[in-house]
C-alpha cells in the first residue's frame, strides 16, 4: 500500500511526560494538551483526555483516576498509554475508528532499545499500521529552523517535563548527545519538597506547577520581588491553610534540579569534536521545550557556557512541527529517522 495515498491520516506525536502535541500531514497541528488521561477502572474505559483530565487529578471518586503514562520521558504504565493513543488517534480523525497508515513519534535520544520497541509496540496495539521514531532533539532541531542537514556543527537543549536532550547535530543527524531526566516536572517537585520542608505545608501537583509558572526563575528576581499565595495541607494538623511565598525562595529551591542541566550542558560541549565546537560558538545554542520557557534559563547556560544561548519562537511545539516537516517531505527527510526499519502490523 502506498502510505502517501492517504496521507491525511498520517500523523505525527509528540508524546512528552508533560504534554502530547500532534501533527496531522495536510492540516498541521491539530492538538495539544497534557498527558493525562481519566480511566473509569471499574469499566477500563476513559472518561477524560488532557486538560479535563489534569483537572481530576486528586479530585475524583476512587474507581477514577486521573493517570500519567509516562514518566522521565518513556511510557512506564504501558496500557495506559494504549488508551491515551487509541483516544488521540479517534480524537484527531473526528470520532471516526480509522487506521493510521503512518505514524511518527519522537523518543527521548538516551532511550534503550527495549524502550524504543516497547513505544513502536504499544503504537501498533493502538491502531497504527506503521510506525517509524526519530530522536527528540533531531525533531526538536527540526522544528526550530535549525539547519540540521547542512554539514556544521548545531547545539540544541530540549527540555520536557520527563528528560533534557542535550545534543550537537550536523549532517542530519546526531554526532554526540546525553539525555538526563531532570526537566520540568523535577523543578515542580522541588517546590512541593521545599514548602513540606521549609513551610510545613503539603500541596498538589497543580498548585506546584502554578508556583513553577508564575514565580519560577533560574536567575535571581530583578526588580521587585514577586509574590503568591498558594493553599494546602497543614502538615501538622492536616487543615488547609494559605501561605505566601515569593519569587526569590523559589528560585534558590530551583538552584539544585537545574544543576544535571547546566552540567550535560558543559560535558557535551567538553566532548564536542574542534570544528563542530566552532560551528557553535558562532552560530550560538538553540534551547526549545516547554522547560525552555522558565525564566532566565537562557541567560544562566549563556553564562554557564560562555555561548550564546536562544530560546527558539516556539519552544513547545519545536518537536512536533519537526515531526510533521518529515511527514511533509518524507522522501527528503527519511534519513532523519533512528533507523531505515520500518515497523507494521501487516
Amino acid at each position: 500500500m502506498n502510505l502517501f495515498s492517504r496521507s491525511s491520516r498520517n500523523i505525527g506525536i509528540d508524546l512528552g511526560t508533560a504534554n502530547t502535541l500532534v501533527y496531522v500531514a495536510g492540516r498541521g497541528v491539530v492538538l495539544s494538551e497534557p498527558s493525562v488521561i481519566a480511566v473509569d477502572q471499574r469499566t477500563g474505559t476513559p472518561v477524560a483526555f488532557g486538560n479535563a483530565a489534569k483537572q481530576m487529578i486528586e479530585r475524583t471518586p476512587s474507581y477514577i483516576q486521573a493517570l500519567r503514562p509516562l514518566r522521565d520521558g518513556v511510557i512506564a504504565d504501558f496500557e495506559t498509554a494504549e488508551l491515551m493513543l487509541k483516544h488521540i488517534m479517534q480524537r484527531v480523525h473526528n470520532g471516526k475508528r480509522l487506521s493510521v497508515p503512518l505514524l511518527i513519534i519522537d523518543v527521548p535520544s538516551g532511550v534503550t532499545a527495549l524502550e524504543r520497541r516497547a513505544v513502536i509496540e504499544t503504537c501498533l496495539r493502538a491502531g497504527a499500521r506503521k510506525v517509524r521514531l526519530i530522536d527528540e532533539p533531531v525533531a526538536a532541531a527540526l522544528g526550530a529552523e535549525v539547519p540540521l542537514c547542512e554539514p556544521a556543527g548545531n547545539m540544541i537543549i530540549d527540555i520536557g517535563g520527563g528528560t533534557t536532550e542535550v545534543a550537537v547535530v550536523s549532517a542530519g543527524g546526531i554526532v554526540f548527545s546525553e539525555s538526563v531526566r531532570t526537566a520540568g516536572d523535577a523543578l515542580s517537585e522541588a517546590i512541593a519538597l521545599y514548602l513540606k520542608k521549609v513551610h510545613n505545608l503539603a500541596v498538589g501537583w497543580h498548585i506546584a506547577e502554578e508556583i513553577k509558572l508564575q514565580l519560577g526563575s533560574a536567575y535571581p528576581a530583578r526588580g521587585e520581588n514577586q509574590k503568591l499565595e498558594v493553599s494546602g495541607s497543614d502538615m501538622a494538623s492536616g487543615r488547609p491553610r494559605t501561605l505566601t511565598v515569593d519569587a526569590v525562595e523559589i528560585y534558590e529551591c530551583l538552584e539544585e534540579p537545574i544543576r544535571p542541566i547546566v552540567e550535560a550542558l558543559n560535558r557535551t560541549l567538553e566532548r564536542t569534536p574542534p570544528q563542530l565546537a566552532s560551528d557553535i560558538v558562532n552560530r550560538g545554542i538553540m534551547l526549545t521545550g516547554g522547560g525552555a520557557l522558565l525564566r532566565g534559563l537562557d541567560d544562566l547556560l549563556t553564562k554557564e557556557a560562555g555561548i550564546a544561548v536562544y530560546v527558539a519562537e516556539n519552544p513547545l511545539e519545536c518537536a512536533v512541527l519537526g515531526i510533521g516537516k518529515v511527514l511533509e517531505n518524507f522522501k527528503q527527510l527519511e534519513p532523519v529517522l533512528t533507523s531505515n526499519l520500518e515497523y507494521s502490523t501487516s
